[in-house]
């Protein structure tokens, strides 16, 4: 097996623990749900689809964001992909809004790709969102108009096998993600730096396409003073449903 990703994966993770210095820290337990569903049509098109759900704090206090995301996904060749799509998010009550959600639109494009060894699994993505977020009044209205700025994100996941079936039905993968985020845009003034999230937990791989993904993720973010940063400690159980509607596939 070949170790040359090895070098990326180790800096990303160390990534999170150099930026976990700051001067003052919030910490919040959520738990985040997700559904992505990724459905081949064509050997050239296809199309993506995720919702999520998460809580505030405690685990179980309330909800602090929901989110629906589409995507028309183009095939570079089996293992590498363009999406372009459309994200809505709602921001829950919160500090800055306590009676009332905020909304977000949400644009975005990605290229991501996956490569594949006996004993591992890569899956790599760059995204670029265009986030349109509604402006705050107070704390039971929304005011005109928008903030924008944009976001950069680079996403790493592993997957180790841990049967000798190799990540076939009915066996376990260990899992090992970074993903880091960028702002960018004239809004942006103390938070170029948006966030990391670092995950490890399992896969269990209910068939040859689809897995169920669940453990532990921490989100270590700047929050826009510059000064503050919140460290979420996150319970994720993702759900990744794949589909290939293609006549006659071999794949």
């Amino acid at each position: 097996m070949k170790h040359k990703y090895f070098p990326i994966l180790l800096t990303l993770l160390s990534s999170h623990s150099i930026m976990a210095q700051s001067k003052t820290t919030i910490d919040v337990r959520q738990i985040w749900t997700g559904y992505f569903n990724q459905t081949r049509l064509t050997d050239k098109w296809g199309f993506w689809a995720d919702v999520h759900l998460r809580t505030k704090d405690n685990y179980f206090n309330n909800l602090s964001q929901g989110i629906v995301r589409l995507g028309l996904t183009y095939y570079l060749a089996d293992d590498a992909k363009l999406t372009a799509g459309y994200a809505f998010v709602n921001h829950f009550p919160s500090d800055n809004h306590k009676n009332i959600s905020q909304p977000e639109h949400r644009p975005w494009q990605q290229i991501q790709w996956h490569t594949k060894y006996p004993k591992l699994k890569l899956m790599q993505w760059f995204r670029l969102e265009e986030r349109f977020r509604r402006k705050i009044k107070n704390n039971d209205e929304l005011a005109d108009g928008y903030n924008f700025n944009f976001r950069l994100r680079y996403n790493i996941l592993s997957q180790f096998p841990l049967s000798k079936k190799r990540f076939q039905p009915n066996t376990f993968s260990f899992v090992l993600s970074n993903e880091v985020f960028v702002n960018f845009g004239k809004q942006i003034v103390y938070n170029a730096y948006d966030q990391n999230r670092f995950f490890a937990g399992f896969h269990y791989h209910v068939n040859k396409h689809d897995n169920l993904q669940f453990g532990y993720m921490n989100v270590y973010q700047q929050l826009a003073s510059g000064n503050q940063f919140r460290s979420t400690h996150a319970a994720r159980v993702f759900y990744f449903h794949n589909l290939d509607l293609r006549k006659n596939t071999q794949h």
